[in-house]
């Protein structure tokens, strides 16, 4: 065998190893050109990747694989806590929460209804953030929310979101909030 043979067999072992890589982590994957994104990826569901669900239930099992024979990493207790979903693979979801932690949730468990997190980054902190009447920085302070609070959202313009917590509607600036992307529009 001469020099470029074992070459060639490693480059062909990359290759097919990308393929291998490609089918499994982004199978069925495509992205189309949107007049106002430069790149959308979408799953195989034709859904947007990522995007913001939130959990059904009260008690949801995140495990480290795609399927019930993998073990469970996480019980989140909350329904209505907002989860980013980055992957799909058949009926499972790859999902991220607000602190970061990373697994897989059946998508029977999850809800196109869309909630967010009051700056969860801020949580433990003494911050006080003002929900407002009107979209504006200087409308009035219906309520004051503690940094971690979920409530349901209305609406987004992209700049601001109307938002519900625990009957308390007003509007928060977007930054704030973990559950809709910066530019994002919301209609639910």
């Amino acid at each position: 065998m001469t020099k470029a043979g074992p070459l060639r067999a490693i480059m062909g072992a990359m290759l097919v190893g990308a393929v291998f890589l490609g089918s499994a982590y982004g199978a069925g994957s495509e992205s189309t050109e949107d007049p106002n994104a430069a790149f959308v990826v979408k799953g195989k569901s034709g859904l947007p990747l990522p995007r913001f669900v939130s959990l059904k239930s009260a008690r949801v099992n995140s495990r480290i694989g795609p399927g019930i024979t993998y073990a469970v990493d996480w019980l989140y207790l909350k329904a209505g806590l907002p989860m980013e979903i980055i992957q799909e693979y058949d009926n499972w979801r790859r999902v991220r929460d607000s602190d970061g932690a990373e697994g897989w949730i059946n998508q029977s468990l999850l809800s196109g209804r869309r909630t967010a997190i009051a700056a969860p980054w801020q949580k433990g902190k003494k911050v006080q953030i003002s929900l407002l009447a009107d979209p504006s920085r200087g409308a009035a302070t219906v309520a004051i929310i503690e940094p971690g609070v979920v409530g349901q959202i209305k609406s987004c313009n992209g700049d601001w979101c109307e938002i519900s917590f625990d009957g308390h509607s007003g509007w928060m600036t977007q930054t704030l909030l973990w559950g809709a992307y910066p530019g994002e529009a919301v209609n639910d």
